[in-house]
């Protein structure tokens, strides 16, 4: 399980300490390895959760669009026509592979029903000990011709049908994931009317989702293409909660509307969902404007903290996926890895585009321990 530019496979257990009992709930992550196919990462996939007698949740996949067809025609033989949802977006490799990485949410030994907006399978649904989880993906707008800010209004109102669909609401959400076409030429517009719509929820976690928002081209053309994990508890034990970041002031101080990060306690299970870190001061402003390097490092240190004030570390990780403003970049966080012996933390590595155009490097990723 090395980690490098073409890392081995990387299966993630839901949690991670040695010696103790694995979830039935897991995600795997694959890249591509020096030298093979495409067809290769995604046969590995399909072992991994052959042995596990998994049912996918959700699939994440991250790529070349032009390396589509190729892409799709590997998973379609390594796991079959689509019956799960699916969020696919340009989050090109570092090293010109077509196919950066995929990540698939699944579980074992679980009942799981299929949420759908007319043909189309956008949903999971499952439970486990403590709680109903839904996990959402590949939504977006109905008309691709409007505005970017009307495309927004309209993806809000998709994914709020999903969950209505699946007996849930948008108070139940925890996270989302935002991957926005040309982020940096109207990321404000955007946050004017997620802000807008949020003001009127009665979250039930108290706090708005974390949340990931990155620029990257998508499947459908749309303006943006949005994931998303809702949970809903059914026993008194089972609950979600903002988790703040030590190192860092809020989110909606600086006018985007995202948690830092959230915490799923469920199920005998702790998951902690970090939302897109990256090189922030206290009050808000770009750290370290041109140093990627030293973006890198004061990214992973605040994620540290988040991870630190509720009893984890590094080595609870089960997924993440690393944002890169030029691909070599990379070398910087593949050598604060080494440096603390890190290198099979199950990452998938994006050339993309952060939010603003001064950050040069964007990491989300979760960790989990038993509860």
């Amino acid at each position: 399980m090395a980690f490098s530019s073409a890392p081995e496979t990387m299966p993630a257990e839901i949690l991670r300490a040695p010696g103790m009992t694995k979830s039935p709930e897991f995600v795997v992550t694959e890249t591509m390895r020096h030298g093979e196919t495409v067809t290769d990462a995604f046969r590995r996939l399909e072992a991994q959760l052959a042995a596990r007698d998994a049912e996918l949740l959700s699939v994440m996949l991250y790529g070349s669009l032009a390396a589509r067809d190729q892409v799709e025609r590997a998973m379609r033989q390594a796991l079959g026509e689509t019956q799960w949802p699916v969020t696919w977006i340009e989050g090109a490799s570092c090293d010109g592979s077509p196919l950066a990485g995929v990540q698939v949410f699944a579980v074992s030994g679980r009942e799981v029903t299929r949420v759908r907006l007319g043909n189309r399978i956008v949903g999971s649904v499952y439970e486990d000990e403590g709680a109903r989880h839904c996990l959402l993906g590949g939504l977006g707008p109905t008309a691709r011709t409007l505005g970017a800010p009307a495309q927004v209004q309209q993806t809000f109102g998709n994914l709020e049908w999903a969950l209505d669909q699946a007996g849930f609401e948008l108070a139940d959400v925890v996270r989302t994931w935002f991957y926005n076409d040309d982020i940096l030429a109207w990321y404000g517009d955007f946050n004017r009317v997620r802000t807008a719509h949020y003001a009127s929820v009665n979250w039930r976690t108290g706090s708005i989702p974390a949340s990931t928002g990155i620029g990257a081209r998508n499947i459908d053309g749309a303006a943006l293409t949005v994931a998303a994990w809702a949970v809903r508890p059914a026993t008194p034990k089972a609950k979600s909660f903002e988790v703040g970041s030590p190192l860092q002031c809020p989110a909606p101080a600086y006018g985007s509307s995202f948690a830092r990060a959230m915490e799923i306690d469920s199920g005998g299970w702790r998951r902690l969902l970090v939302s897109g870190t990256a090189s922030i001061h206290p009050d808000g402003k770009t750290a370290w404007v041109g140093n990627a390097r030293k973006q890198v490092d004061l990214t992973m240190e605040v994620i540290a903290a988040i991870l630190q004030s509720r009893g984890m570390d590094y080595r609870d990780v089960n997924r993440a996926t690393a944002y890169y403003r030029l691909p070599q970049y990379l070398e910087h966080f593949n050598a604060w890895l080494a440096e603390r012996d890190l290198q099979s933390m199950p990452v998938v590595n994006t050339h993309s585009v952060v939010c603003r155009d001064d950050l040069l490097f964007e990491i989300e990723l979760d960790a989990c321990a038993s509860a």
